[in-house]
């Protein structure tokens, strides 16, 4: 039996009379994930999806008046050639009679890991054939980083991937501060395939290596117990009040590096008079940072002395960023490493979210893999990623993104394949009301997730396990041959063939498959990775040798990776690609801008939601992290994720402390609620959490009540996440800056059953 490579993994599927039983790991991977085993159960569960499906209400009016019965309405069973007449109808008529504008196709990636059957990559080649579309840009993982950091070191995207590798950390390293941590499940995922696991090893190794660790977290689980890290219980949201409390320290000591501030920064000098107070009358003392982020004054001193006596690497995880003003914590958290003088130093320096991926901190070549051509989009509206909800609620309404003003397009027509909104958005109340406004909707869906039950045409779709493709991306340097297991379920169809059968009917064919068929693709990308790779000194085998062997391994780098080592050698000769080519603590572009929210410089500012607001209605802050059990929100329905679940709903961790003060007991079933919105989850109680804070991951499918508006059954936490941008400069996702509150479950809360993982009602024949 092949392999097949998935996001969280690699693995060898058993089969036994045409189902698959079991998901094996790949004998290269030391640490696998137990993700993938969640396949198991659901590739013919009831949640799947086997014909194409169109909405009741929609059929009704052919989505020319929206009927407002998305996510609650019934379903009929069509036959594929209704289906794919219906979809080119509704995109023929909206783009004569709108524009192509009107089309919106944000289609958030993590459909599959493949190279080929990317949902995303072929969506977006379909659309462009027939005249375009309105996309999405940034991603809701980072999109303030996205933004800011390009401002002060010149590019983001360039070296994300490709930062100060764990063996210089280890061999040169002494002291690793992690703000957020080093959440090894976060590790488990690779965009485009994961081969091998290292971030368990090598943090291991790290430790041995006598590399003391600091987890600044209000989650003590956000470091591996086994490091011994000491961990720093901070209130949420506060990371940049402790970040300049430490940046004072080291300036009023004398402890910063003024050769490297001198001779590779610009703009000290007004960020320390910002710090000193000379600005604003503040000074932004250990104690003045004490006071808000709940660390004492003793602690960020002694941290900053420490810092500034050894090797020290800064970590600022992806996670910071998706916070009200989540672009001030990573531009400060860069400019206390500047301070510290040792960016591109072996085993120190700043790095950006080690184990928020595999890759992170993995030494490997960037290697140029080549992907679908997607072609050209010949409309130039966008929305910033998170922006969805405004952009349908709001329609010519103007907005600032990176220094410009923008306008929401009008968008009639929302066709997405790929990626879940209903997982990765917030406030998923406003998204569902704001999910009515366009007239139609069309989904590809392997399952009846909310985006399938949201939709009005659904296109069923194989999943990785039941097609051909290539496994191989710029992430991971095994290469693997992904073979189907087993025949697609039901009547689905890859996505490559539904939109080969749509660009027939609209007459574009050979624009959008140049007459190969997917095999073909397959070989046509494999052949120009090989030739790119072959200039690289990089040799692999012919596609035919790679197809019967499974897979192939590329070598990793011979000498570790270490971030901006050559800008540090010689900052002239490898100027940054900011207007000073140095690191731009003080942007005047950034400040040109205008944006009280986003100055020119990083700032304390306290955000509209959090524990210093002293808010006595919601007094508990909500983190809604990473899942351990799934990615997003994929594979929520097999036995994986339930197991992590109490009585089928998403739990909830909770301090004892205030547990008891709630009178809550281990299990319990509490309503978790805010004004945007409750939802049920199943308390888990622990001291390894800030008191006042609150723990629910991401994920659980989306499950609202039909008898308690703006409850949801299963425990979605972006039912209760502000839909906020993080400023005018990124307007990216601010989901952590959240006040909840906490009490017993109902019975007028539990009268409803869990019902996400069901299919709606379906009308056949």
């Amino acid at each position: 039996m092949g392999l097949t490579s998935t996001h969280w993994g690699t693995y060898q599927p058993k089969v036994e009379q045409g189902r698959i039983t079991d998901m094996q790991p790949f004998s290269e991977d030391p640490d696998p994930s137990d993700i993938g085993r969640g396949f198991i159960d659901v590739l013919d569960a009831p949640s799947r999806i086997t014909a194409p499906m169109v909405r009741k209400g929609w059929l009704e009016r052919k989505g020319l008046v929206p009927s407002g019965q998305r996510g609650a309405d019934s379903f009929v069973e069509v036959d594929w050639q209704t289906a794919l007449d219906l979809v080119a109808g509704e995109l023929d008529r909206v783009r004569t009679d709108y524009g192509n504008q009107a089309i919106y196709a944000g289609c958030y990636g993590w459909a599959s890991a493949g190279r080929f059957h990317h949902a995303q990559s072929q969506i977006h080649r379909f659309l462009n054939c027939i005249g375009g579309y309105t996309k999405s840009v940034n991603t809701y993982s980072f999109a303030a980083a996205e933004v800011i950091v390009p401002h002060i070191l010149g590019d983001f995207r360039g070296f994300i991937y490709n930062q100060t590798s764990w063996e210089s950390i280890i061999q040169d390293g002494s002291l690793f501060v992690g703000f957020g941590g080093i959440p090894l499940k976060n590790g488990q995922i690779n965009q485009g395939g994961t081969g091998k696991h290292i971030q368990k090893q090598r943090l291991l190794e790290a430790h041995q290596a006598g590399i003391k660790f600091v987890n600044i977290s209000p989650l003590q689980e956000d470091i591996l117990d086994v490091v011994e890290a000491s961990w720093l219980a901070i209130r949420p949201n506060t990371d940049t009040a402790l970040i300049l409390g430490l940046c004072y320290h080291l300036l009023d000591e004398g402890l910063h590096n003024t050769d490297f501030l001198a001779s590779h920064c610009t703009g000290f000098d007004k960020f320390a008079a910002y710090l000193t107070g000379a600005t604003d009358g503040i000074a932004k003392t250990p104690q003045w940072a004490a006071d808000i982020c709940g660390i004492e004054a003793e602690k960020i001193v002694s941290l900053a002395r420490q810092m500034a006596s050894q090797p020290t690497m800064i970590s600022l995880s992806w996670s910071l960023t998706r916070q009200a003003y989540g672009e001030q914590p990573i531009w400060a958290g860069i400019v206390l490493a500047a301070m510290l003088g040792q960016i591109g130093l072996p085993g120190s320096g700043i790095g950006l979210g080690y184990s928020a991926v595999n890759r992170v901190g993995h030494n490997l070549e960037q290697l140029p893999f080549a992907a679908m051509p997607q072609g050209i989009n010949t409309v130039s509206d966008f929305i910033p990623v998170a922006r969805i909800a405004d952009m349908l609620l709001h329609p010519g309404a103007a907005f600032h993104y990176n220094g410009q003003q923008y306008h929401y397009p009008d968008i009639q027509l929302v066709y997405w394949a790929g990626g879940n909104p209903f997982h990765h958005h917030q406030d998923l109340n406003r998204l569902v009301s704001a999910w009515q406004k366009p007239q139609t909707i069309i989904v590809h869906e392997w399952c009846w997730n909310a985006l399938a039950k949201h939709g009005d045409i659904i296109l069923p779709v194989t999943t990785p396990l039941e097609r051909q493709d290539l496994g191989f991306a710029p992430l991971d340097n095994y290469m693997i041959s992904m073979e189907a297991a087993i025949p697609p379920v039901g009547l689905a169809r890859d996505d490559y063939t539904i939109f080969s059968d749509l660009a027939r009917q609209m007459d574009v064919t050979e624009k959008f498959t140049e007459g190969r068929d997917a095999e073909e693709w397959q070989e046509w990308l494999y052949d120009v990775s090989r030739q790119r790779l072959a200039k690289s000194g990089f040799e692999l085998p012919s596609y035919h040798a790679f197809r019967e062997a499974g897979w192939h391994k590329l070598p990793a780098r011979q000498t570790p990776e270490i971030l901006f080592e050559a800008f540090r050698r010689n900052p002239e000769a490898n100027r940054l690609k900011t207007p000073s080519g140095k690191i731009e603590i003080f942007s005047e572009t950034v400040a040109s801008f205008g944006y009280a929210d986003c100055p020119g410089h990083p700032i304390w500012q306290a955000p509209p939601e959090w524990l210093g607001k002293q808010d006595a209605d919601y007094p508990l802050h909500l983190i809604s992290n990473q899942p351990r059990t799934k990615l997003h929100s994929q594979l929520d329905q097999g036995h994986i994720s339930a197991a992590a679940k109490i009585s089928g709903r998403e739990a909830v961790t909770i301090h004892s402390e205030d547990a008891a003060s709630r009178q809550i007991k281990d299990g319990d079933i509490v309503r978790i609620f805010n004004a945007r919105g409750s939802i049920l989850a199943g308390v888990r109680i622990s001291d390894a959490i800030r008191k006042g804070v609150v723990l629910v991951p991401t994920g659980a499918w989306f499950d609202p009540a039909s008898g308690q508006p703006g409850l949801c059954k299963h425990g979605n936490p972006n039912v209760l996440a502000p839909d906020r941008p993080t400023s005018q400069l990124a307007q990216g996702p601010a989901a952590h800056s959240c006040l909840v509150d906490i009490q017993a479950a109902s019975a007028a809360d539990l009268a409803e059953e869990v019902c996400a993982h069901q299919p709606p009602e379906i009308i056949r024949g």
